[in-house]
């Protein structure tokens, strides 16, 4: 803001100065051309005074002056503008570019003339004294080809430009460096007025869309060849190869010339022409397609109508006739808003009316100058204020002003093939970059510099360049980065140099070692890294953290390495080895319930064998024996009695299996305790440090000191250390209580000493092992993509299973444990063995109550039903069927009537005799046949223990 106040300032006294010197100057030779014809309705019209301040000794001034007479010509040709009332009258006032001349000549017009509009300037170092004396007089100075010499249409509220605005373009030449992914662009300019505002556009227009501006070339109008070499030169050492070129074409000539002969025409290289240079073909010819072949250029579009055609015909004849010996063979854009200016003024000036000459006397009218005495116009003003509203499709096309400039509407981009501008695309609001004007599809394949289709990635490596790349000092971890003479070897080296053999094309470079000279670092890591920002070093390689702070300063590459910080810490068994050591593999309640389901299997079988097998039979002490004897043999598999029931069978076979498969878990589960064992930490978080006070350790020159400071540990509590044999040395002694680390360190420790220490404590979060670049180097995206590539490979695992020694050590907590078996474990086995159980005793009985319905049914004529029930049951219970002993026919007993209501009654078939299988059955006592001879009613219990039932 200051800048431009100055600039305010300064400026009208400069003119004043000039003016007082070329008070006289020249104001070159007056041409006029009278719009009004010939006829009467002709000499009707009323003359409006407009000047034209050109160079018709350049191109653009001679083609602009050309179109504008046959504009004058046409418009007034017309039939349907044959009534008009007014009539342009262009008086020509032919100078050098000089400001100095056109700011003479703008007064002559002024002053002698009492012109109501200036066109021109030419030049942007015109427009800025132009601009004054049309704010000064109230008169609209129009120009086509100059810039604006101020930011804003407020500070120059008469300057009008009939052209496109430089800020559309900007944001259509970013559009095509964000098509095809370019993230750095470098603009080559002329270091005049005509780039004051093109150049902050673009660069706006650039960040907008995330493209990098690095580097900035000016040329000086003036400069020759050495100097246009030199800049060459600069930009053939830069890594960005997309350049946007605006400048004179004298000045490009000579730029793109150097250009080719130092090797940047060819592959690799883009060069984008912005509008205002892309006429250079027109006027220069073959010079200019021969040193710009794959060129991409940038021109306002314009519809190729009937009447542009005819119009062209007619430019071409009389621009010949008066210009012998031309190449041009058609107007240049900028000849057709010369064309087309010169239409609205004359629209304008018929829609505003006629008004005299009505300069109005200025208030320093006596003043010493002629800046001083310049008049004002009201006329002047209703033809600025009519002229900003004209509205009608002109031959460049659509004629229509926003925001003093004509409306930008679209872009089409040429590619310089041979001899030929080759339409490749468009540019559109609304499409953005395309192949047509109203579709979305991709741009028409183009020639790049060196004849090359395939698109440039947008940078290169610099010529005769080699990296100096910076290597920490690592003598502890020697297995990530190693000195050997003047040779580098470790994993980090190893990756970098697989990632660049990867890569297309070679990068030199160089290891130079950050530290003293005696194998010790030379400073801190992000001492290193600082070297890098400051460009002491081209890049850096290493066991280096990616970390935010740090990323400030260099742009990291992706990681190449496992991410995170842990703790490492001693473990120790946490296993007591004691005389019940034994009774640990089952839980309580597994304890409780096989033995409960030992008891309830031996008693299901004593049940269902007591009747008949006489193993399980005998006094009521043998019985329970038996039953637990029974059931805890099966433990081992020593049960020695026989069982003759089919349901005691199946399920013995149940239970059998059951007690097999408790046996096999428990005798694993004692192994795994008596001799592996359970290795647990020792710590297991940071807040049990904290509490107990004790040491950490780090590794030294890291960036640890800082992230166990915010994890609220005294700084007095960190104790540094250098190698894995230190590390070990502070835990075994106990000088620190655990060591805090990133994981790829612990890794390498583990693999050394794996059985007395383990990872734990939870992961912190970082990004892993990165390389550094300075920020902006487009290595970075091909070092990460290669990385990529690279760490999902077999090469990669290999490395890694050379750093580690080929040893894995899992972490201590969460393997190598043992703990008891419960009885959820088992839950499903029980429950099949107990339902088994049940269930056969439920058969048994039911059986046994089936085969002796006829029993209970004699109950049920007794006094007592309960009683006689419970009789006859315990009489079936101990007294039942004897597979084992041979069946007697025996006669009725007599006299059993006198028992037959006690509750040891038995019915007659259930009497047997129990003898001995070598026995002879004729041996038995006669007497003793006749007592057992079947009465009506079986004998009494008392009986059968008698003398005589014996």
């Amino acid at each position: 803001m200051e800048a431009g106040a100055r600039l305010a300032f300064v400026m009208p006294l400069v003119v004043v100065l000039l003016l007082m010197i070329f008070s006289l100057g020249v104001r070159g030779v007056d041409v006029v051309v009278d719009g009004g014809g010939g006829g009467a309705a002709a000499a009707r019209r009323r003359r409006v005074e407009v000047g034209v301040i050109l160079d018709r000794r350049t191109w653009l001034g001679n083609i602009s002056w050309a179109c504008m007479e046959l504009a004058v010509e046409d418009f007034y040709a017309d039939e349907e503008r044959a009534s008009y009332t007014t009539a342009l009258r262009l008086h020509l006032r032919d100078t050098r570019l000089d400001a100095v001349d056109a700011a003479s000549a703008g007064v002559d017009l002024l002053k002698n003339v009492h012109v109501q509009a200036i066109v021109g300037p030419q030049t942007s170092a015109q427009a800025k004294f132009l601009a004054e004396l049309g704010e000064k007089s109230s008169v609209p100075v129009v120009s086509f080809s100059a810039n604006s010499p101020c930011r804003t249409a407020s500070q120059t509220p008469y300057f009008i430009r009939t052209a496109w605005n430089d800020s559309s373009q900007a944001e259509a030449i970013a559009s095509l460096v964000q098509r095809f992914n370019w993230r750095d662009v470098i603009p080559v300019i002329e270091d005049d007025d005509s780039n004051t505002r093109f150049i902050p556009d673009l660069v706006d227009a650039l960040r907008n869309a995330e493209i990098r501006v690095t580097h900035r070339c000016k040329i000086h109008p003036s400069a020759g060849a050495d100097d246009i070499k030199k800049v060459v030169l600069s930009l053939k050492e830069k890594w960005t190869s997309v350049f946007v070129v605006r400048m004179s074409y004298q000045l490009a000539l000579s730029l793109f010339k150097h250009a080719k002969d130092e090797g940047m025409m060819g592959q690799g290289f883009v060069w984008i022409a912005a509008y205002g240079l892309t006429d250079i073909f027109d006027v220069v010819g073959s010079p200019a397609f021969d040193v710009m072949q794959g060129v991409i250029g940038m021109k306002p579009y314009v519809n190729d109508t009937k009447q542009l055609q005819n119009f062209r015909q007619r430019w071409r004849k009389m621009y010949k006739s008066e210009n012998p010996g031309t190449t041009l063979s058609e107007p240049t854009i900028s000849g057709l808003y010369a064309y087309d200016t010169v239409w609205a003024l004359a629209l304008a000036a018929e829609k505003a009316g006629y008004v005299n000459s009505d300069f109005l006397l200025s208030e320093k009218n006596n003043g010493s100058t002629d800046f001083d005495r310049i008049n004002t116009s009201n006329a002047a003003k209703k033809l600025q204020s009519t002229l900003l509203n004209i509205d009608f499709q002109g031959m460049s096309g659509k004629f229509q002003f926003q925001d003093m400039h004509l409306l930008s509407m679209t872009y089409e981009i040429i590619n310089i093939v041979g001899e030929e501008q080759r339409v490749v695309g468009f540019w559109t609001p609304e499409f953005n970059i395309s192949r047509g004007l109203n579709t979305k599809a991709d741009v028409n394949e183009i020639i790049w510099p060196g004849g090359e289709t395939t698109v440039p990635r947008g940078w290169l490596f610099p010529m005769n360049k080699t990296l100096k790349i910076g290597v920490p000092a690592k003598p502890g971890f020697s297995g990530f980065i190693k000195k050997e003479k003047d040779n580098f070897t470790g994993l980090c080296i190893e990756v970098f140099e697989e990632v660049l053999n990867g890569l297309p094309y070679k990068i030199p470079h160089d290891y130079v070692e950050f530290g003293n000279g005696k194998g010790e670092s030379n400073g801190t890591y992000d001492e290193l890294i600082y070297k890098v920002y400051q460009k002491d070093f081209d890049a850096a390689v290493g066991d280096i953290t990616i970390l935010a702070n740090r990323s400030l300063y260099v742009d990291f590459t992706l990681p190449y390495t496992e991410s995170g910080v842990r703790m490492l810490v001693p473990v120790q068994d946490q296993r007591q080895k004691t005389a019940w050591t034994f009774l640990q593999p089952l839980t309580a309640d597994l304890w409780l319930g096989t033995a409960a389901f030992f008891v309830l299997t031996g008693f299901v079988v004593w049940f269902i064998e007591h009747r008949t097998n006489e193993d399980f039979r005998g006094p009521p002490v043998n019985q329970i024996g038996s039953v637990f004897y029974f059931a805890f043999s099966t433990l081992v598999f020593a049960h020695r009695q026989k069982i003759v029931n089919n349901l005691s069978r199946v399920l013995l076979v149940i239970w059998l299996f059951v007690v097999l498969i408790l046996q096999q878990s428990y005798t694993a589960s004692l192994s795994s305790i008596l001799t592996v064992e359970q290795l647990q930490p020792t710590v297991t978080n940071l807040d049990e440090v904290i509490r107990k006070g004790a040491n950490v350790g780090y590794l030294n020159d890291s960036f640890m000191p800082e992230l166990l400071k915010r994890l609220k540990i005294d700084e007095s509590k960190l104790i540094a250390l250098d190698s894995p044999d230190e590390y070990n040395e502070a835990l075994s002694t106990g000088r620190v209580a655990v060591v805090v680390d990133e994981i790829p360190y612990l890794k390498v420790f583990l693999s050394k000493y794996c059985h007395n220490y383990t990872m734990v404590g939870p992961t912190y979060k970082f990004d892993g092992f990165g390389f550094a670049f300075p920020l902006g180097s487009p290595l970075t995206a091909e070092i990460s993509r290669g990385i990529l590539n690279f760490t999902s490979s077999n090469r990669m695992a290999q490395l890694e299973r050379e750093l580690y020694n080929n040893r894995t050590c899992p972490d201590k907590d969460d393997s190598q444990t043992s703990s008891s078996l419960t009885l959820r474990s088992f839950l499903g086995l029980f429950i099949i063995t107990g339902a088994s159980s049940l269930l056969a005793l439920f058969l048994h009985v039911v059986i046994t109550l089936y085969n002796h319905r006829h029993d209970l049914s004699s109950a049920s004529s007794s006094q007592s039903l309960w009683c006689g029930w419970f009789a006859i049951l315990l009489k079936i219970f101990h007294e039942g069927d004897r597979p084992n002993a041979p069946q007697l026919d025996e006669p009725a007993v007599s006299n059993a009537n006198t028992t037959a209501d006690t509750p040891w009654s038995t019915p007659d078939h259930h009497i047997i005799e129990n003898v001995d299988s070598g026995s002879d059955v004729e041996s038995v006592r006669e007497e003793d046949r006749e007592d057992f001879v079947q009465g009506p009613d079986p004998p009494s219990f008392a009986y059968m223990h008698s003398e005589r039932g014996q």
